[in-house]
């Protein structure tokens, strides 16, 4: 994977998201919220549980659909696409990092790292090659024979966000990606990131409740009842 000089963003549009709104029964989880992020973009979204931070994390990363709204990401009117096409979409040009790491426990670090490139119709020399080649850059080159029950918390992270990145997405979306962690380990992980962006350029959506990890992102908003209520740069 190659590197890309972070002065070397056009800071295009990348995430465009107009009056999204979603509802659950009777429970209107999200009020026509618009969100926007630019290329080499690092966002955080803070709120209360129940605000609608995951709903929307959700919806941006085409795990779910709007009831109403526009989404276009990477170019894409993503909500016009079938399910094939979305899929193929998501798995090429979006990763994703939760709070727990969901690796598969029979498989080893390595093997987890290189499932979606075989999704995606990698060979299985191209797939290993990526998958090591991002293990390395984790830290976890002694690792990648490891199965997940074998591996710390923090090492478990590093594996499904090499995961995350294994086809060279344009945004990473992660889900408190720190919840889970120590204190050394969750200020490794947040370091983590923004040395990802400087390497690789993803866009990156982080919706979390760590307000260290929030005053290292680019630009912090708040959620509340469904809707943005303050939007600052946290610079």
């Amino acid at each position: 994977m190659a590197s890309v000089p972070f002065f070397s963003y056009l800071w295009a549009m990348i995430i465009q998201a107009e009056n999204i709104e979603k509802s659950f029964g009777t429970l209107k989880v999200l009020k026509g919220v618009s969100f926007e992020a630019s290329q080499g973009e690092i966002v955080s979204i803070m709120g209360a549980s129940g605000a609608g931070k995951s709903t929307l994390l959700q919806i941006l990363g085409t795990l779910s659909t709007p009831d109403a709204g526009r989404l276009v990401i990477d170019g894409h009117d993503v909500l016009a696409l079938g399910s094939k096409e979305l899929s193929v979409f998501r798995n090429l040009r979006l990763g994703f990092v939760f709070q727990f790491h969901h690796l598969l426990p029979e498989f080893t670090s390595l093997e987890n790292v290189m499932i979606p490139a075989l999704i995606a119709g990698k060979g299985e020399k191209q797939a290993r090659s990526e998958a090591r080649e991002l293990l390395g850059v984790m830290g976890l080159s002694e690792r990648e024979g490891h199965k997940p029950s074998e591996l710390s918390g923090g090492e478990q992270q590093r594996v499904a966000i090499a995961r995350a990145l294994v086809n060279s997405p344009a945004i990473l979306f992660a889900d408190e990606p720190s919840g889970n962690l120590d204190t050394r380990t969750k200020d490794e992980i947040h370091n983590l990131f923004f040395s990802l962006r400087e390497r690789f350029g993803q866009t990156i959506v982080i919706v979390t409740h760590d307000p260290e990890l929030a005053r290292m992102c680019d630009r912090t908003l708040f959620m509340r009842d469904g809707q943005f209520v303050e939007d600052y740069l946290t610079k």
